[in-house]
């Protein structure tokens, strides 16, 4: 079939870095690294939909907005195996190189190894990790994406507080089918490449979705000497990207479809819809429309402060919420 054939495919366009949702076995300490050393806000205390037993925490900005959430499931499991098949590094802009060192001053009197910022793909970057080996990294922005809300609360200074999602690392043992699908269905577009820095032998492709952008890039690292990772804490389950509104998420819908892709169908996650799919070398993709946001269940000062739960669960809301430990 041919790639844009039966749904006005031509016209639709994801338009960057809508979440990216990890693991954790240590919800506490987690809630703590992302609130008090990153200085991110919690927005949404709620439950994994699929496992209400588990935790499914959202870090973004003070409201939320779509391309700023790094959200954790809370499974007590074992340690993620470092592969490839996986995706393998999670980007946080700031804006400006002079951020990129400040952050780099403020994590290592914090007790955090880091290297040294260096430019990485044209750009100011750090690479650091969460305590249980979440692979992270800073990047200088240079201004470009969606506004953030800065967070009254935060530990860290409005000028350097995180702004959102930045480029999102997956690894792959060969390009090929990987690059098919996300030119040929996802529309994203091959833009440049360059050495990985942990393997230099090694090559990271570059794709840009909507203006492009660090806000909306994907980078495929082609790792053939890696063997496949293990799933567990300290691993990033999904990445979503995002698409504006529910006309171009039906369309998305209609297209996987017609591709034959197999997916989850449209499913309602009530503070956004949802399309959950695989690529090829089953790494988990989800397509997420920007609204209807964090807010429709609480007020925007509060958000974060209570377990909320979608409308369909709260019925079970007392049993739910007894299973759960405190996190504060």
């Amino acid at each position: 079939m041919h790639p844009t054939a039966g749904t006005g495919a031509e016209t639709m366009d994801l338009t960057g870095i809508h979440h990216v949702t990890a693991v954790t076995a240590a919800v506490r300490d987690n809630h703590r690294f992302y609130t008090q050393t990153l200085g991110m806000r919690l927005v949404k205390r709620s439950v994994n939909q699929d496992d209400v037993s588990a935790y499914h925490l959202f870090y973004a900005d003070a409201v939320g907005s779509p391309g700023t959430d790094l959200t954790f499931f809370d499974w007590a499991v074992p340690r993620e195996q470092r592969g490839t098949h996986s995706l393998s590094r999670t980007t946080l802009r700031v804006n400006g190189a002079a951020s990129v060192e400040w952050w780099a001053e403020r994590l290592r009197a914090l007790g955090l190894a880091t290297g040294g910022p260096e430019e990485r793909d044209g750009r100011a970057t750090l690479d650091f990790e969460d305590g249980e080996g979440q692979r992270l990294a800073l990047v200088d922005d240079g201004g470009a994406g969606d506004a953030p809300v800065p967070w009254g609360a935060s530990p860290v200074p409005p000028e350097h507080q995180v702004r959102g999602l930045g480029p999102v690392v997956m690894s792959v043992p060969a390009l090929r089918e990987t690059d098919a699908t996300l030119t040929g269905a996802l529309h994203m577009r091959p833009v440049r490449e360059y050495a990985d820095p942990h393997t230099p032998r090694d090559r990271v492709h570059v794709y840009e979705m909507g203006a492009g952008g660090p806000h909306a890039e994907l980078h495929v690292a082609v790792n053939p000497g890696l063997a496949p990772a293990r799933p567990g804490a300290g691993g990033v389950h999904h990445v979503a990207f995002r698409t504006p509104d529910e006309a171009q998420y039906h369309a998305w819908a209609a297209r996987l479809r017609e591709l034959r892709i197999p997916n989850s169908g449209e499913v309602d996650r009530y503070y956004f819809r949802s399309l959950y799919f695989r690529e090829p070398n089953g790494i988990l993709f989800e397509i997420a429309t920007d609204g209807p946001g964090f807010a429709v269940d609480e007020d925007a000062a509060t958000l974060g402060e209570k377990v909320v739960l979608p409308p369909f669960l709260e019925p079970r809301r007392e049993a739910i919420v007894a299973a759960l430990k405190p996190i504060d």
